[in-house]
């Protein structure tokens, strides 16, 4: 681990938790069913969790952490391995710009979710944006060998894509002040959004499959 690691452990992993598990919390609706997608050690979800005891969190990941928080389903990255609205919601924390096709991992996400979706992702806008995200992917991620593509997109292409998929903004945030003073300046300003998208679906009163969705049977 390097500098620039051990200070972000030390400094600005903990806050990232409790600060979007915070935000994150505060667009749920009640007793909502929800699958965190690209979930990793589940540790946000176990924050959120605690706040609203009303929640139910599940994740998938194409890496199956054996200390995850939650309970955790492998998927290829791709395809979401759950029916048609099998969840209330789903949930992005940074893992959208890690997919070569964030486009498709939204319109699966459309799917299985019944009516909304939360993104936490980056805005790709500003004074040395591109770079100023590059290097905190590489300090967050690279030593845990997580997948690098650097897929970020602007603040105009998030609002195309969700045009795109039929998809309506209901809320959206840029303060989330993830980092401490006086990092703020350098690695906020902008650069990330928490947003609750709402899906607009038939049947109302489907019920809930998420207690008995299951994955595919493994080929193995």
């Amino acid at each position: 681990m390097n500098l620039s690691e051990r200070l972000h452990e030390v400094y600005g992993a903990d806050r990232r938790v409790r600060v979007l598990a915070q935000q994150i919390v505060s667009v749920l609706p009640r007793d909502a069913a929800i699958l965190d997608v690209g979930c990793g050690d589940g540790e946000i979800d176990r924050r959120v969790g605690e706040l609203r005891k009303d929640v139910d969190i599940r994740g998938i990941d194409v890496l199956v952490r054996p200390d995850a928080k939650i309970p955790v389903v492998e998927f290829d990255g791709l395809e979401i391995p759950y029916p048609d609205d099998s969840f209330d919601g789903v949930l992005f924390v940074d893992v959208l710009h890690h997919s070569d096709d964030a486009k498709k991992l939204l319109r699966e996400a459309s799917r299985v979710a019944r009516s909304f979706i939360v993104i936490k992702d980056h805005r790709m806008d500003g004074f040395l944006a591109s770079q100023t995200l590059r290097f905190m992917d590489d300090v967050g991620n690279a030593r845990f060998g997580v997948r690098l593509p650097y897929n970020y997109w602007t603040h105009q292409q998030w609002q195309e894509a969700f045009r795109d998929l039929g998809i309506d903004v209901a809320s959206w945030s840029q303060d989330l002040a993830i980092y401490p003073w006086p990092a703020t300046l350098i690695f906020d300003r902008g650069l990330h959004f928490l947003a609750k998208l709402d899906i607009a679906k038939g049947d109302p009163g489907k019920p809930d499959l998420a207690a008995s969705a299951a994955p595919p049977p493994s080929s193995a």
